[in-house]
């Protein structure tokens, strides 16, 4: 296999790490995130081209202050200080970093003082630029071989380099889309001071999983849990063309699927790509768990539990099968382990509510553990997965049940079905699929007063969902017209017995937070 150009991430705890391994992607490069204290080891493997160092909520006066390996500033590789990663390399390389000045959170000008290789072509002396500050400390003395790049109202060192050295610093975040020029600027760190090639590719990917698939699985059987989502249908294709008829896929259709997404899967894996497919009907043994359930947490533990036993069960009846393929991608591997060093998680389930049990003795295959979502989609696409599957929003592994707070009973879930089929089938009529990250419908647990014609009603509330988002990771909202609204709630009102109400969700989700709901 061709080795590739790498960069490594030295993760300080900053919420938009993984936003800094996106920047560099897009470069066609290929980064790879470690907490701080693995970095010495990380760096020692991997022999990357150039260090980046991510921001953090540290203070570098605290006690423990997570720190990067001396090693890698005397390695010879260009560096990169970005928010507290500047600190850190002013701290750690004999400068000085102050607190208790005036803190500085979110736009601020930036005045570029001197010229330098890490803005040539996007930035000019004397130019004032927007970017994006979230800091209390600052970096008030340089080290040895620095000079000042440029600075803010806050943050007199704003920005800092060594040419010699190649290394640079700033105090804003390059990363995020506040920084209106970031992503130019770690460009010409990673292709031109780094001098990383650009040739990791979708195309380049797939080729090389497929070996990587075939030498590890060898002669052996493979069973791969498929949802028909986004994650685990670019497994099964993918490891399908690696090694043919030794995968077997198993659908466990618990009956909270969205409206005609179980016969989508059977049709697609079974008659189009002829893949080996076990669809298990087991909506009456998960619903019945769960009628009478209104507790989240439960109803998770609940579908996790029965998952897992009728996977193990339809395992054994295939037999012989020594590996298990899973979706597991490169945001869950970063979560799995804290930049504290935290507990990693070993297997991830299927629908994240669990790992399957050890008795199984299976090893993993997990073929997509270095991408993010939308380089998966890219693989779908390299792959020729349909436009229809590959574009599909998240839904996640409990499916509907928690998508009727409250009490589950199978009239709500086929009042919230009908519901949600008719929501994303005007979205697409609409030609606004493709603009959302996720749209989804929820049945409240309320009824409300009405009156349609001559007849009072009382009926469920339906709530609408819809954010723009490239991960998860952050979202917002998407700002319908009002008039589509209007068109909607009239259209799931008159087709959907039951509902007679219907209200639009306009809260966001911010960095950190869990997954909503």
């Amino acid at each position: 296999m061709t080795p590739h150009d790498k960069i490594l991430i030295v993760d300080f705890g900053s919420q938009v790490t993984q936003l800094i391994a996106r920047r560099v992607r897009e470069e066609k490069v290929y980064s790879e995130i470690v907490p701080f204290n693995r970095a010495e080891e990380a760096f020692a493997a991997m022999k990357p081209k150039a260090v980046i160092l991510s921001g953090g909520p540290a203070s570098v006066h605290e006690p423990g202050a997570p720190l990067a390996p001396m090693s890698i500033y005397q390695a010879g590789v260009p560096v990169l200080g970005i928010c507290y990663g500047e600190q850190a390399m002013a701290h750690q390389l004999g400068g000085k970093v102050e607190g208790g000045h005036h803190r500085e959170f979110g736009r601020a000008e930036l005045e570029v003082t001197d010229t330098s290789p890490l803005f040539e072509g996007v930035w000019e002396k004397g130019g004032r630029y927007p970017v994006w500050m979230s800091h209390g400390d600052r970096v008030t003395q340089l080290p040895p071989g620095f000079r000042v790049l440029g600075t803010s109202p806050n943050a007199p060192v704003a920005m800092i380099g060594d040419d010699a050295r190649k290394f640079y610093a700033t105090q804003f975040h390059l990363e995020v889309m506040h920084t209106p020029q970031g992503a130019a600027i770690i460009r010409n760190f990673v292709r031109n001071i780094a001098g990383a090639k650009g040739d990791w590719t979708m195309g380049a990917f797939k080729d090389e999983a497929i070996q990587r698939i075939r030498a590890q699985v060898g002669k052996g059987r493979v069973i791969c849990g498929l949802s028909g989502g986004v994650d685990s249908s670019v497994v099964a294709v993918l490891i399908h063309e690696a090694i043919g008829e030794q995968l077997t896929c198993v659908f466990v259709d618990h009956g909270l699927l969205r409206l005609g997404e179980a016969e989508q899967v059977v049709t697609l894996f079974r008659d189009h790509y002829n893949i080996p497919l076990v669809h298990v009907d087991a909506e009456d043994m998960f619903v019945g768990a769960l009628e009478g359930t209104s507790d989240p947490e439960t109803k998770r533990k609940t579908i996790g539990r029965l998952f897992i036993e009728v996977f193990e069960q339809e395992a054994k009846k295939i037999g012989g099968a020594e590996f298990l393929a899973q979706g597991t991608l490169y945001p869950d591997v970063i979560e799995s382990v804290s930049f504290t060093g935290g507990p990693s998680v070993t297997i991830k389930s299927h629908h994240n509510v669990g790992g399957l049990p050890a008795r199984m003795n299976m090893k993993l295959v997990e073929p997509l553990r270095e991408l993010f979502k939308d380089e998966v989609r890219a693989l779908g696409r390299e792959l020729g997965l349909p436009d229809a599957f590959v574009g599909r929003h998240p839904f996640p592994g409990p499916g509907l049940a928690i998508r009727v707070p409250g009490e589950i009973t199978r009239e709500k879930l086929d009042i919230l079905r009908q519901a949600d089929a008719v929501y994303i089938d005007a979205i697409r009529k609409a030609g606004l699929y493709d603009e959302i990250w996720q749209a989804f419908a929820v049945l409240l647990p309320v009824r409300s007063v009405g009156v349609m014609g001559d007849f009072r009603t009382y009926d469920y509330v339906v709530g609408l969902r819809a954010v723009t988002s490239t991960d998860g990771m952050t979202a917002d909202f998407y700002p319908f017209e009002m008039s589509f609204i209007g068109h909607v709630a009239t259209r799931i009102i008159n087709e959907v017995k039951g509902v007679n109400r219907v209200v639009y969700d306009v809260t966001s989700k911010p960095p950190g937070t869990i997954e909503w709901e």
